[in-house]
């Protein structure tokens, strides 16, 4: 008998192994599929998010929101007047020195056609020189992504 059931054992696992192994590239395949999307709506932009602390490293007083504001509409209305989106936020970051650093702060996020994103990169970059510069920073943080936009 030991053996019969031993038979019947091996019997068992090999149509086991084999109805999971015929399962698998079904399984695996449908893990390739693409999750339907809707279709994408406008155009292809370029969205720019800036990000600017307000605490100076030398212990300066904060940038007041009035500052900032003028900022805006001196360095950044100029250069992107179709529009542009600012919000406050509350940040961290490690500075120079190595201590953790927590802000109020701002993002600013520009959007623009992404055939024309070369000619304004040096204009986005002309904006994060200018921020250090003026108020002490050591650094504007820059993000860029690829998006669709229809207004």
């Amino acid at each position: 008998m030991p053996i019969t059931l031993s038979r019947t054992r091996l019997a068992v696992a090999a149509t086991a192994v084999a109805a999971l192994a015929a399962g698998t590239p079904v399984a695996y395949a449908a893990l390739d599929r693409e999750p339907s999307v809707a279709a994408a709506r406008g155009q292809a932009y370029v969205q720019t998010r800036l990000f600017f602390g307000t605490e100076r490293p030398d212990g300066g007083a904060a940038v007041t929101p009035r500052e900032f504001s003028a900022f805006i509409d001196r360095h950044v209305t100029p250069a992107f007047p179709d529009g542009l989106t600012v919000q406050d936020g509350q940040g961290q970051w490690r500075d120079a020195t190595g201590t953790i650093e927590r802000e109020r702060s701002y993002e600013l996020i520009l959007l623009y056609p992404a055939g024309g994103s070369g000619s304004r990169d040096g204009s986005i970059e002309e904006i994060r020189a200018s921020y250090r510069k003026l108020f002490g920073q050591e650094s504007v943080a820059r993000v860029d992504e690829r998006v669709q936009a229809d207004f």
